[in-house]
């Protein structure tokens, strides 16, 4: 028997990479035995920043491909988009008439992305972290898969329910971290001092969806030394790509290659050649995969419905004892 409910989801901004796969979607797979799994694509929290609608839909069905060939199954977790489950903006909305504007204001995400789209600075924006708890407690989610540095969103969100379980009664639970903590943190192949993004552009990171050509090219592209470090320490691109090696690499590889470093012999095309053929290897079953579910469209719509029907059973129950609870619907009908 699987034990307490899991929500998760992923913005579809763009193909899913190594940093989402490290940080994210490996812990999802093995998460799924365990425990009542919901992951979904939030399509709605990817139209807060500018976004192209012929690409929005592209990169959700992309991400449904990506995620089903890491290993999602739709028989053991429930896989859907959000749009498609209506449940969640109307308990955001609810959720945002009780949330204090000052929690929003000073969460640092919106700051960041205000200063990144200073022209697109919108309510959307703003309410993110509400929309984003009610993701989770619609379905009641009694936990939550977060690296260390979303704790503080999944802090607001508790904030949010102790609010309302203190006004209406105790509808929902306090969603508890499953904290997880990568092997390494994951950077940008082209500004290795931040996190690997698909912000930053397609070259800065290598996608699960790469083909062997693709990742050996952007591998030959990264950014390794930038000039000598005053304290003598490995730059932020090198410790990056030595990082990378020794989750994907094999030990030997890693090894030999860091004695080079340590020795002052490494040519650096060696270590980004040696960790695009350990990359190209760890991805070619994800590959394979991609390329078998992508040619039956119909399946994976089917997916989505049923995921989204699956979802729906639950978010529908769950609003209905919100409306309750705050006493709307209730006009000329029996009481409960």
């Amino acid at each position: 028997m699987k034990g307490r409910r899991v929500l998760s989801g992923m913005r579809p901004t763009g193909r899913v990479h190594l940093g989402n796969y490290l940080g994210a979607v490996r812990n999802w797979v093995r998460l799924q035995d365990e425990y009542d799994c919901f992951y979904a694509i939030v399509d709605y929290h990817g139209i807060t920043t500018p976004f192209s609608p012929a690409e929005l839909n592209e990169n959700i069905e992309e991400m449904v491909v990506d995620l089903l060939a890491c290993g999602i199954d739709p028989e053991r977790a429930v896989v859907f988009v959000q749009s498609d489950v209506p449940e969640h903006t109307e308990l955001a909305w609810i959720l945002g008439a009780m949330t204090p504007l000052g929690w929003l204001e000073r969460v640092p995400t919106f700051k960041e992305k205000a200063a990144q789209h200073p022209d697109h600075i919108n309510l959307g924006l703003l309410g993110y972290p509400v929309l984003q708890t009610a993701d989770i407690i619609i379905y009641k989610a009694e936990a939550v898969p977060v690296g260390e540095d979303q704790l503080p969103h999944l802090e607001l969100a508790r904030e949010i329910v102790r609010r309302f379980n203190h006004q209406f009664g105790p509808v929902f639970p306090e969603p508890q971290a499953i904290v997880t903590r990568e092997t390494a943190r994951i950077m940008s192949l082209t500004e290795p001092e931040k996190k690997m993004s698909k912000s930053l552009g397609p070259d800065s990171y290598v996608a699960l969806a790469d083909e062997p050509d693709e990742v050996r090219r952007k591998l030959r592209r990264a950014v390794t030394d930038v000039g000598p470090r005053p304290d003598g320490e490995m730059s932020p691109g090198v410790r990056n790509l030595f990082g990378l090696l020794e989750i994907f690499g094999s030990p030997d590889e890693y090894r030999t290659l860091r004695q080079q470093y340590d020795a002052g012999t490494l040519r650096y095309v060696e270590l980004k050649d040696t960790l695009a053929e350990a990359l190209i290897r760890h991805l070619e079953p994800i590959r394979l995969r991609r390329a078998e579910l992508a040619g039956d469209r119909r399946r994976l719509r089917a997916i989505l419905d049923a995921g989204a029907e699956r979802a729906r059973s639950v978010a529908r129950a769950t609003l209905d004892e919100v409306r309750r609870a705050i006493g709307v619907g209730l006009a000329f009908r029996e009481r409960p």
